[in-house]
């Protein structure tokens, strides 16, 4: 600034006072912006309190950062918002607390019932109440007493085949509703991962759009200027120009389509599905696991199989409960406490009021106009359908198994193959390009190499995805993937 003044100063141009005025007037400037500047440095020492705002830049800054997903995050995001999972995991606590219903109908029941009645008189006198003398009879007959109270603990316990059949089917049920959540997560996390690595998929593609219309942007300029040296036909600058206007609506469908994806994702992710988010996928995909290790895990590890096994056991449980209803049910009850006219452990005259009572029931089936019998042959019936049920999972998994491994191993064995021929095409572009500039090419080679070596990149992008699907559907199998 100094020097500035100075040849102001000196300038012949300016009038003197002019000059003088104009540089005190400077002068000042600049001391007011070094006071300003010194007084900036120390509101940012150390020792000096920062203000309420710019403390909070960085939180700012650091909560605008899109958030950086991988796919076992995107899974457990997607497990808190995926309703099909979360009514499977309701089922399966459901089922659990019915079997724990189920065991507890097995064991003896309490009540303490209390009541109190008062029934109109007649206007005789009995001796049905307890007492020495005698006392106003109720006109209701059912009733024991004018007045009646009743203070009593009652325990009962029924034991019978049917309690039995219902904890079977109680436990049957609840294994069956563990073996569907588990189908849920498995079907969840293939269709997460599908979603991921599509996303991931369409963000490369839209990446290799912009560097072809770049690519395409270059090679237009290259051909103008060779037109303009007279080493190229105005032929080659049209094709060029095609080139690149296409490669302009390929890379706006390409944006359309990772924005899609984009979307279909954050629907799992957050509660705003246009939150903005960073996928982050390792650059190399995971091996594939041995056939035998993926058979031995598909044995002893399948939903599919362990719900078609429930679903049987469910069966026989039903069965085994209309069987029942041929026998009899032994009930047996203890009721301890007070029913008496006066709400006192002694009556008139000393008389015990508190004592207990105690019956065994023995109920012993007859005739039902073979209800029983139609129960017996529907569940049975059903009993049958689970059967076959059980051996379609069976042969389907077998066959979905070898289906599912094949396309892995085959998606996997073609990734090397993709990548080598991004590079062999990458180097077919740089060649023929180099050709073209030397005159040994034409135009039309140039935009072959160009289509080429896109082609080769979105079939590569196409590869992954394949083979993350691929590995997905063999998860559903085995769980171990």
């Amino acid at each position: 600034m100094l020097f500035t003044v100075n040849r102001i100063a000196n300038s012949r141009v300016v009038p003197a006072g002019v000059c003088d005025g104009f540089v005190r007037a400077l002068g000042a400037a600049a001391l007011a912006a070094s006071m300003a500047s010194a007084a900036t440095i120390m509101a940012q020492s150390p020792g000096t309190q920062q203000p309420a705002q710019a403390q909070a830049l960085p939180e700012q800054a650091a909560a605008a950062q899109p958030a950086v997903i991988t796919l076992e995050e995107a899974i457990r995001r997607a497990q808190q918002s995926d309703p099909a999972y979360a009514a499977a995991k309701a089922d399966s606590k459901a089922a659990a607390l019915d079997r724990a219903t189920a065991w507890a109908g097995v064991l003896p029941g309490a009540v303490y019932h209390n009541q109190g009645l008062y029934t109109q008189p007649n206007g005789l006198q009995n001796q049905a109440g307890q007492g020495v003398s005698s006392q106003p009879a109720p006109r209701f007959i059912a009733n024991n007493a004018v007045r009646e109270y009743a203070s009593q603990l009652s325990a009962t316990e029924t034991l019978g085949l049917a309690n039995v059949a219902e904890i079977r089917r109680a436990q049957a049920v609840a294994a069956q509703a563990a073996a569907e959540l588990e189908i849920s997560r498995r079907g969840l996390v293939a269709a997460v991962t599908s979603l991921f690595y599509g996303a991931l998929a369409a963000d490369h593609k839209l990446a290799i759009a912009q560097r072809a219309l770049q690519e395409a942007a270059d090679f237009t300029r290259l051909t103008e200027e060779r037109e303009q040296a007279r080493e190229a036909a105005h032929a080659d600058v049209v094709k060029a120009q095609l080139e690149q206007q296409g490669r302009d609506r390929e890379l706006e469908d390409a944006r359309v389509e990772s924005e899609r994806a984009r979307l279909e994702l954050g629907v799992l992710l957050f509660p705003d599905p246009r939150t903005p988010y960073t996928l982050s996928a390792p650059e190399i995909a995971e091996p594939l696991a041995a056939r035998d290790d993926i058979d031995a895990a598909a044995a002893k590890n399948n939903p599919e199989l362990r719900s078609a096994l429930a679903a049987l056991d469910a069966g026989n449980a039903d069965v085994l409960a209309a069987r029942a209803a041929y026998l009899p049910d032994l009930a047996m009850n203890v009721t301890y406490g007070i029913d008496a006219p006066q709400f006192a452990k002694y009556g008139p005259g000393g008389v015990q009021n508190l004592g207990y009572s105690a019956s065994l029931t023995l109920d012993i089936p007859v005739w039902d106009w073979l209800s029983t019998q139609r129960r017996v042959k529907q569940s049975e019936i059903r009993r049958q359908s689970a059967q076959v049920a059980l051996s379609a999972t069976q042969r389907r998994l077998i066959a979905k198994l070898d289906e599912a491994y094949s396309e892995a191993a085959a998606a996997r064995n073609q990734l090397a193959s993709l990548d080598q021929s991004v590079a062999t095409a990458a180097e077919s572009l740089r060649l023929t390009k180099l050709a073209y500039s030397g005159g040994e090419a034409t135009a039309l080679e140039v935009v072959d190499a160009q289509n080429a070596y896109v082609l080769a990149q979105d079939a590569r992008e196409d590869g992954r995805v394949r083979y993350e699907n691929a590995r997905a559907n063999l998860q559903t199998l085995t769980g171990t993937m």
